[in-house]
């Protein structure tokens, strides 16, 4: 059997990884071949369609905020930027923004004026403002609450995916429903891959986007990458009283909500001892039952009377090192990149993750924004990141 070639080989389809390949594909300096190795093209076991698709600039990290930024810009333009054949995709982005709650409210006043300062919309609401912005919020005990008016909300995160994927596609991108067995080395570059049914691929350049997978995929080049799947649950329920003009809110316990098609989803991160690393897609029901529902039924007065409908599963590729993505190439091998350890960031995050891989790849350097400081030095240099805004 012929051995296929490639310039860049992209092992994970999902959102970062279609991402990747629009970028490199649409941009006029990349004259390579570009295929993507994914196992699921139906995408049942993604990460992607399990999210709850949010969009916010409210986090503590530069990088962070400048990457949401720039994700909210080109989800904007994408019915233009992923039209193919004449069909611009519907992304539904409901700019309804993000309310974060704090009953103390030192730290997020500094964020405010942080994220600001960087270009983001986001407003310091307290006392009598807060409470006519938000009469259905029990105000009672918060000191101070940040909502962010523009650039905040959240899409449909399985049209995104598809949208970059046929936009990839008609762009010339390969896509080979397999998964990689093993790489194959020589010295201190990944020559090629075997796949799992049985073929070879020889490559250019192989970008780790295997999401939950990444780290047994980086063993397969010696690289240790500290991150693991967790397990996230959404609960969704009904509501009689409507508040489908309800921003995202999250509450200071960590609990967040927000208006879904009528109904309402809402969730919460488990605690560190209850949170074990798991591909189980079973439903923690005690987590809705104990901690999520007295919770909103404190701080929502409506929400004392509710119906649970739904609920699902997804997973995180989580970095349990500082919770923030790891992107390079590392020393070794000097042709393999990645982008792991989102840690619920990736939809939000791929637009910018797409273009700075590329530009990498293409140009050994950022030319748009300046992602050094999450490259994967940090890790082995002991030196996290730490996002204080985390949900």
């Amino acid at each position: 059997m012929p051995v296929q070639n490639y310039d860049v080989l992209i092992a994970g389809g999902g959102i970062t990884g279609v991402a990747l390949a629009f970028f490199l594909a649409s941009n006029k300096d990349f004259k390579g071949r570009v295929a993507i190795i994914e196992p699921d093209p139906t995408y049942r076991m993604a990460a992607t369609p399990k999210s709850a698709g949010g969009i916010r600039q409210q986090f503590s990290t530069r990088e962070n905020i400048l990457m949401s930024r720039f994700a909210v810009e080109f989800i904007k333009d994408a019915p233009y930027l992923l039209e193919v054949n004449g069909i611009r995709p519907a992304l539904e982005f409901k700019e309804r923004g993000y309310l974060f709650m704090a009953k103390d409210g030192s730290a997020l006043a500094d964020l405010c004026d942080f994220q600001c300062a960087l270009g983001a919309s986001i407003h310091l609401l307290e006392g009598e403002m807060l409470r006519s912005k938000f009469p259905w919020l029990n105000c009672e005990d918060l000191a101070v609450s940040t909502f962010g008016s523009k650039g905040e909300g959240w899409i449909d995160p399985y049209a995104l995916l598809q949208a970059f994927r046929a936009k990839a596609k008609s762009l010339g991108v390969d896509f080979i429903k397999d998964e990689v067995r093993d790489i194959h080395m020589e010295k201190n570059r990944v020559m090629g891959v075997t796949l799992l049914q049985g073929g070879r691929i020889a490559c250019g350049v192989l970008v780790n986007q295997t999401g939950v997978q990444a780290r047994n995929l980086a063993a397969m080049v010696n690289l240790d990458l500290p991150v693991f799947p967790k397990k996230r649950c959404v609960f969704v329920f009904a509501c009689r009283e409507d508040l489908s003009s309800a921003p995202l809110c999250i509450d200071p316990s960590g609990v967040w909500w927000r208006p879904e098609s009528g109904q309402y989803i809402c969730g919460i991160s488990p605690p560190l001892e209850k949170d074990p690393t798991t591909t189980e897609e079973d439903i923690d029901q005690n987590l809705f039952d104990e901690i999520i529902w007295p919770i909103l039924a404190h701080r929502v007065p409506a929400f004392q009377a509710i119906k649970p409908t739904n609920a699902w599963a997804g997973h995180y590729d989580y970095n349990v090192f500082d919770q923030n993505v790891l992107i390079g190439p590392a020393s070794s091998p000097e042709n393999f990149y990645f982008a792991n350890g989102f840690s619920g960031h990736g939809l939000q995050q791929a637009p910018a993750i797409g273009r700075a891989l590329s530009e990498l790849i293409l140009y050994n350097g950022y030319r748009s924004l300046d992602l050094s400081a999450l490259s994967y030095a940090r890790y082995i240099a002991n030196n996290p990141i730490i996002e204080r805004h985390d949900v």
